[in-house]
Formats: C-alpha cells, sequence, structure tokens
C-alpha cells in the first residue's frame, strides 16, 4: 500500500511538472492589458534604434517593458504583478512585455543578460534598467520614483 501511495504521488507531481508551464505560460494574456512587443512593434512605439543612435522615446505616456522568457523561474514569479501594474496605472503608464528568446535582437540592444529585466521608460529623459525578480512593492516604488507615475 505504501509503494503504491508513493507511485501515486510521484505521478502526480509528474503531471504537475508537465502541466505547469501550460497553465502559467506568459504568451497567454487573456487580461489584453499588457502589449507583447516585436522588434518592429518596439520601432514604432518605443525607440527607432535603426534610425538614431540617441535615444528618443515615441510614448506619450511613460512605460515599462517587461524582458521574460518563458522558462525563467522568477520571470513567472514577477509577471502577474507587471499584468497587475497594467491595470493600477491604466491611462498613466504603458506596460510592455518581450520575450527574450523570441526578440533577441533588443536584448542585444540593451545588453540583457539575466533575466527578468524591466526597462522603466520615463515620458521624458533616459530610461532605466532594473536586472531581477521585484516584489509587487519594489515595483510600484520604482514606478513611483523613476517614472513619476502614482495610483
Amino acid at each position: 500500500m505504501k509503494t503504491l501511495t508513493i507511485i501515486i504521488a510521484y505521478l502526480l507531481f509528474s503531471v504537475s511538472l508537465i502541466a505547469q508551464p501550460l497553465l502559467t505560460n506568459n504568451k497567454v494574456n487573456n487580461s489584453n492589458k499588457v502589449e507583447f512587443l516585436t522588434k518592429e512593434t518596439f520601432k514604432q512605439k518605443v525607440y527607432d534604434y535603426s534610425k538614431s543612435k540617441d535615444w528618443k522615446y515615441k510614448g506619450k505616456l511613460p512605460a515599462i517593458i517587461d524582458f521574460y522568457a518563458d522558462w525563467c523561474r522568477p520571470c513567472k514569479m514577477l509577471s502577474p504583478f507587471i499584468e497587475s501594474a497594467s491595470e493600477t496605472y491604466k491611462g498613466k503608464l504603458l506596460v510592455y512585455k518581450v520575450n527574450t528568446d523570441n526578440e533577441q535582437e533588443l536584448s542585444q540592444l540593451f545588453n540583457i543578460t539575466s533575466i527578468p529585466a524591466v526597462l522603466f521608460i520615463p515620458a521624458n529623459g533616459q530610461p532605466q534598467m532594473n536586472v531581477g525578480y521585484m516584489t509587487k512593492e519594489e515595483l510600484d516604488k520604482k514606478i513611483k520614483d523613476i517614472l513619476k507615475v502614482s495610483k
């Protein structure tokens, strides 16, 4: 009986490992609050690095860009806070995501060698990068301090 319990526990654990990425896949955005950027949409909405070496943000509102990968556990932990920020700061802040596996040129542009990495882009001024996991409180503080956006 004990062996059967161990086998069932192992099978349940194995199934949860397989199902977990399917349930938390960052490519799925049912809320439609966060926009996923490609190289082309990045050039249109954020900064066209092919035309100018000097940073010139194209947006009217401050923005954050979450550079992530689907396989990255800290990225998955940060993702709900990023998505929550899109709702909390709706109309005051733009929220984007970039999959570093799919958009390697953008990752190289910002010298991203570790993820998660969040780029904070003020409406005017130079962007600032934060590398590593942040709590929701840390994210909110950076939005307030760097982007000068409050709830």
